[in-house]
């Protein structure tokens, strides 16, 4: 079976480190961007199977990201978990409605839950 690829887009590279090896040894490839304009940069050329997204970003915020990537046919089709300390129902409600997939919040979930939920979204 060949390795889903998975794009991490996230600033704090304490996380994203954590995040690229944990999912590594759970069998995807992992592509990281440490801001949103690099993150749409390489989903556009890598084309992951999954996008791992924070909203608070510098360059470009999660949100920014999930509308432009939503709006171009290329990455439209692609899934988006964002992974946020972002909380509010405001929050929730403006990703869902821009088209991510799922709404973690980085406190509320392990990397193994992380990795669970991408692996139902992705139909593993």
């Amino acid at each position: 079976m060949e390795k889903k690829k998975i794009l991490i887009i996230e600033d704090d590279s304490v996380l994203q480190k954590a995040l690229t090896e944990f999912l590594t040894a759970e069998g995807f490839e992992t592509v990281s961007a440490l801001d949103g304009e690099e993150g749409v940069k390489i989903g556009k050329e890598k084309k992951p199977d999954l996008v791992l997204l924070d909203i608070v970003l510098p360059k470009m915020d999660g949100y920014e990201v999930l509308k432009t990537m939503k709006a171009d046919e290329g990455t439209k089709n692609i899934p988006i978990i964002l992974l946020t300390n972002l909380g509010s129902v405001n929050d929730v409600e403006k990703a869902l409605g821009l088209g991510a997939t799922t709404y973690l919040i980085k406190a509320d979930y392990k990397l193994e839950e992380v990795t669970k939920k991408i692996k139902e979204v992705l139909n593993i």
